[in-house]
């Protein structure tokens, strides 16, 4: 290419990642991956296989159904809630993906660059897995060692990558799970298709022009079309590699690459990590969530929650709530007033009205009926926001907030969240707690009996000879 500056990136000289990437999933094999690593993934895949049943009660979903079910075509994997129906691979990886992320339940990747806005990284597990699943199943014959093995390449894949970026990516007005997501689903499919040389090569330059996502639609159904449109990518992106069809085999690199044109750059410093020589699920690590919504409200949720446990204060009390946050809470977390449950998942006033109401905010609360109704309405309105220049000082390596309650009396109640937030690597849940979540997402979509084989299988997953199962305990 004659154009050999973007003045738009800053890119390092003699940049190699798409290479790197490339031999890594040459190179990996269950036996190299940790086995703290290996636990966290069985806890990934639990909290996976529950958002997955949840998803599939969600319209938007309901709609994706709806449309494989017409187009119909080769039954190489289950459909999702189509009552045992296979369609096309690239189909069922794009509704079990969505239905994945339709609820913002699931986990979040850990950084600990102050620079990062928590928003910026990527949701990993629903990519790679969905590919892993659904590649799975059209192959026939996989067994649970490969489905492992695929899905942590692609986490680690999509992981390095997202924190290798610079912010801008995010800033800017991409969405990474989307983006970034891509390239898990496509490294864990090429990883079971055993794409070797230039067709794996050619694959990372595929994916990364179908790679895509934007910030408009967050509180939309489209924002969890974009996990399930980078579930299918991936996974169309392999087969096509694997026909031969071609693509520039250092899409990751050089000045009109992906990181450049796509993230503004990359961190020189950060390359040196190289892929699976620390793997990312374990460090920094994951984080899986005790809310349907972004993470980034989560401990502002709880500390709400623990200021009306302990001063006990009634809804009827309440005068006004004013949390107090710096814009990488403010910004993302979007909408004053929540009409409905997609939007709730980025309304701050929604999600702590929740909390002072009920005490708690789960699959029940965020639902059409619960945030229409006319004590939630009133209740948000009596939540204010605020720019705190000293949190937004602090740096974004936390997510920090602090709110306080003015009762109607004259007296306050006030605080500051805790910033080893429930659910990260600092604060984890159980495994028990993990199974739970499980419980309450398949609550009234899989019984009891069927919820005790679907961990089990999960749990089991590395001595199961059909890697698969779970697939066939779902909806």
């Amino acid at each position: 290419m004659a154009v050999t500056n973007n003045d738009f990136a800053r890119i390092p000289e003699g940049m190699t990642i798409t290479e790197d990437a490339a031999r890594f999933i040459e190179s990996v094999a269950f036996e190299s991956i940790p086995d703290d690593a290996l636990h966290i993934g069985r806890r990934c895949m639990l909290d996976a296989a529950g958002l997955y049943a949840a998803g599939s009660e969600e319209h938007s979903v309901h709609i994706l159904i709806e449309d494989a079910r017409e187009m119909g075509g080769r039954a190489d994997a289950r459909l999702l809630g189509g009552a045992g129906m296979k369609v096309p691979v690239g189909i069922a990886a794009r509704v079990l993906g969505t239905a994945g992320h339709a609820h913002d339940w699931d986990d979040t990747q850990v950084s600990v660059d102050p620079a990062h806005v928590y928003g910026l990284l990527t949701h990993p597990t629903i990519p790679p897995l969905t590919a892993a699943l659904c590649i799975g199943q059209m192959m026939g014959g996989v067994d649970g060692r490969k489905v492992m093995t695929a899905f942590q390449t692609g986490v680690e894949v999509e992981s390095k990558i997202s924190e290798w970026m610079l912010p801008q990516h995010y800033l800017s007005g991409k969405h990474s799970s989307g983006t970034v997501g891509t390239f898990g689903s496509f490294a864990a499919a090429a990883w079971l298709l055993g794409l070797r040389g230039a067709e794996l090569r050619q694959g990372f330059g595929i994916a990364a022009s179908l790679a895509a996502g934007i910030r408009c639609n967050f509180g939309t159904m489209t924002k969890p079309l974009h996990v399930g449109r980078a579930s299918e990518n991936g996974v169309t992106a392999a087969l096509l590699a694997k026909r031969g069809f071609g693509a520039d085999p250092a899409a990751l690199d050089g000045p009109w690459g992906f990181l450049a044109v796509m993230g503004g750059g990359v961190s020189a410093e950060k390359m040196a990590q190289g892929f699976g020589k620390t793997w990312s699920i374990t460090n920094p690590g994951v984080s899986i969530k005790p809310y349907p919504c972004g993470i980034l409200t989560h401990p502002t949720m709880d500390l709400m929650l623990r200021l009306v446990t302990e001063a006990d204060v009634k809804p009827e009390e309440i005068d006004q709530i004013i949390i107090h946050a710096g814009t990488n809470i403010l910004k993302p977390i979007r909408y004053p007033i929540a009409s409905n449950h997609l939007e709730a998942k980025f309304s701050l006033p929604a999600e702590v009205s929740m909390i002072a109401l009920v005490r708690q905010a789960g699959k029940r609360e965020f639902s059409d009926e619960f945030v229409g109704s006319d004590a939630m309405q009133a209740m948000q309105r009596r939540v204010r926001t605020e720019f705190d220049p000293a949190i937004e000082a602090m740096g974004f390596d936390k997510v920090r907030s602090r709110i306080t309650i003015r009762r109607k009396n004259g007296t306050e109640v006030s605080g500051w969240a805790d910033e080893r937030y429930r659910g990260g690597p600092d604060n984890p849940m159980t495994d028990a707690e993990v199974e739970a979540k499980l419980r309450s997402c398949c609550d009234g979509v899989i019984d009891g009996a069927g919820q005790d084989r679907l961990i089990e299988a999960i749990w089991s997953i590395t001595k199961d000879e059909d890697g698969t199962r779970m697939v066939s305990l779902l909806p």
